[in-house]
């Protein structure tokens, strides 16, 4: 990524490159999970007052973007966690999830939970939420028991 750090900010999800960005993470869960078991939202299912939005950029270029969903007043949910394709393996998503979990703090959630995908492909996720502490779980909120979803919560007090 070169000098400088990441900027990460809050995002009216406006604009075009935001747009591009959960596309490819639409299609990519599309690509590894049959319709029923995708939960990721696209842009109108994101812009809700109880979801919060983050991106992160470097000089002007978009590196990735993830969200917290409040669930109820003490449990939020990470949503949207996305790296950029060609920003891959540079650390964008363990500084998204910091950002992400330093907000939880700041809102006195006592927990943070995700549903993520169980196949080979989601390794590499599954490994950077238990490295920060997250432990599997069952299904929360709305969901439900699901061959392709894995559960991770993280107790935050």
């Amino acid at each position: 990524m070169g000098s400088g750090k990441m900027d990460i900010r809050e995002d009216d999800l406006r604009g075009p490159e935001i747009a591009a960005l959960l596309q490819e993470h639409l299609d990519s869960m599309a690509l590894h999970s049959p319709p029923e078991s995708v939960h990721a939202l696209d842009l109108e299912r994101l812009r809700k007052p109880e979801i919060t939005f983050w991106t992160a950029w470097h000089e002007g270029e978009l590196l990735g973007c993830c969200a917290i969903k409040q669930l109820d007043p003490i449990h939020g949910e990470i949503k949207s966690m996305r790296t950029a394709r060609q920003h891959l393996r540079k650390g964008v998503a363990a500084s998204l999830l910091k950002h992400v979990l330093e907000q939880a703090n700041r809102r006195s959630y006592e927990r943070l939970s995700l549903e993520t995908g169980s196949m080979e492909a989601f390794a590499p996720a599954r490994k950077l939420y238990a490295g920060f502490g997250f432990e599997y779980c069952g299904p929360f909120a709305d969901y439900v028991e699901d061959p392709y979803s894995v559960f991770m919560t993280r107790k935050l007090r």
